[in-house]
């Protein structure tokens, strides 16, 4: 049976050389090329993928195979840490301004598309063929991805800040200290940082599918699609109706919206409402994240969207694993369904307290057009 606490563990392993290589990850996108960090960042994970095949061999005992799982899920979150800050700073040198909104949703919407497919086709490889067979997946998408950033048109591969380099601490302090002053942009990452923390209950739908729905496998393939085909939806149909105000009001009442709807998939009984509130969530989730982009983009000046691309990764990304460790604790804590139901609450009043906090972010108004 899935342990809790050990699926916790999972999350911090990855959200600690996230947040630690963030710090040198943005400077290092700032100054540099950000197509060939993306395509470095890219072998790495291609190379760790390769190391996860051969444990998963009969040439490892369960002890050290498990050993390498969590350093192959500490060198994932190193990896990520230095593709995001470079996808980021990419786009805006690439799209109109009036097209960003439209820009982050496809990427969402790609995002979500994957996340639907990847555990679904790794689920029917890993049935049909083991679990070797199954790390070869991930291990030809990533081949692939690869050698995609060599078709690069010559512009994104060559693409630089034109700005000065900066001493690394110097370059490091200026982007915090820009980020920590930007009253709406803190306000942004700070809302979906504790909203995630507390609100996120994906690292324990493997204990809801065994325990509470007793469905199994299959059971739990639908709860974890469920967010991303929520996520997934909203970001498909805002790729082709952007609005063209983004507003912080929104971003507060989707960011509400998630939490409540994750306190009714903690209380649901039955699996179809469950399944219902877990779409739901991840709804609100994906319009939270085309807003929440869009504002970092619209309102970070270019020489610094690497840096800060990073520290919102720790704000935000990373928040998903420390949320799966802050998950897992509370659960053996609290019980399962209790737990969860705290983390919605705190969500919302996390969104009550930035609403009263940051009057900066409720009043913010953004022209895509302008």
């Amino acid at each position: 049976h899935p342990d809790a606490l050990l699926l916790g563990f999972l999350g911090l392993t990855e959200a600690i050389p996230a947040i630690t290589c963030s710090f040198f990850s943005g400077h290092l996108v700032d100054s540099h090329r950000p197509a060939l960090i993306y395509r470095l960042s890219l072998i790495a994970m291609f190379l760790n993928s390769c190391l996860l095949f051969i444990a998963s061999t009969e040439w490892f005992g369960d002890h050290h195979r498990l050993f390498i799982l969590f350093a192959g899920i500490f060198i994932s979150g190193a990896a990520r840490s230095f593709s995001s800050p470079a996808v980021f700073s990419m786009v805006p040198q690439l799209v109109p301004r009036e097209w960003l909104g439209r820009a982050a949703a496809w990427n969402s919407s790609a995002f979500q598309f994957a996340s639907i497919l990847g555990p679904a086709f790794g689920g029917l490889i890993y049935g049909f063929g083991g679990s070797s067979t199954a790390f070869l997946f991930p291990i030809g998408l990533l081949l692939l991805s690869v050698g995609s950033t060599f078709l690069f048109v010559e512009r994104t591969q060559n693409l630089r800040s034109p700005f000065a380099r900066e001493p690394f601490w110097q370059s490091l302090q200026a982007g915090v200290n820009f980020s920590l002053h930007h009253r709406v942009l803190l306000s942004a990452m700070l809302l979906d940082m504790f909203s995630v923390l507390f609100g996120g209950a994906t690292a324990l739908l493997p204990i809801f599918a065994d325990q509470i729905f007793q469905t199994g496998s299959v059971g739990l393939g639908f709860l974890r699609a469920a967010p991303a085909i929520g996520s997934g939806a909203v970001a498909f149909m805002l790729a082709f109706r952007s609005p063209r105000f983004i507003t912080g009001r929104r971003l507060l009442f989707v960011v509400a919206g998630f939490g409540i709807s994750t306190i009714g998939f903690a209380l649901s009984t039955n699996f179809i409402v469950a399944f219902f509130f877990l779409v739901l969530a991840g709804a609100f989730d994906g319009i939270s994240m085309v807003i929440r982009s869009t504002i970092l983009q619209l309102l970070t000046p270019e020489n610094m969207r690497g840096r800060v691309s990073a520290l919102s990764s720790i704000f935000i990304t990373s928040s998903n694993e420390i949320g799966a460790f802050e998950s897992g604790f509370a659960a053996r804590l609290l019980g399962l369904v209790p737990s969860v139901v705290f983390g919605g609450i705190m969500t919302l009043l996390v969104v009550a307290g930035v609403t009263v906090a940051s009057p900066e972010l409720r009043k913010t108004k953004i022209d895509q057009n302008s």
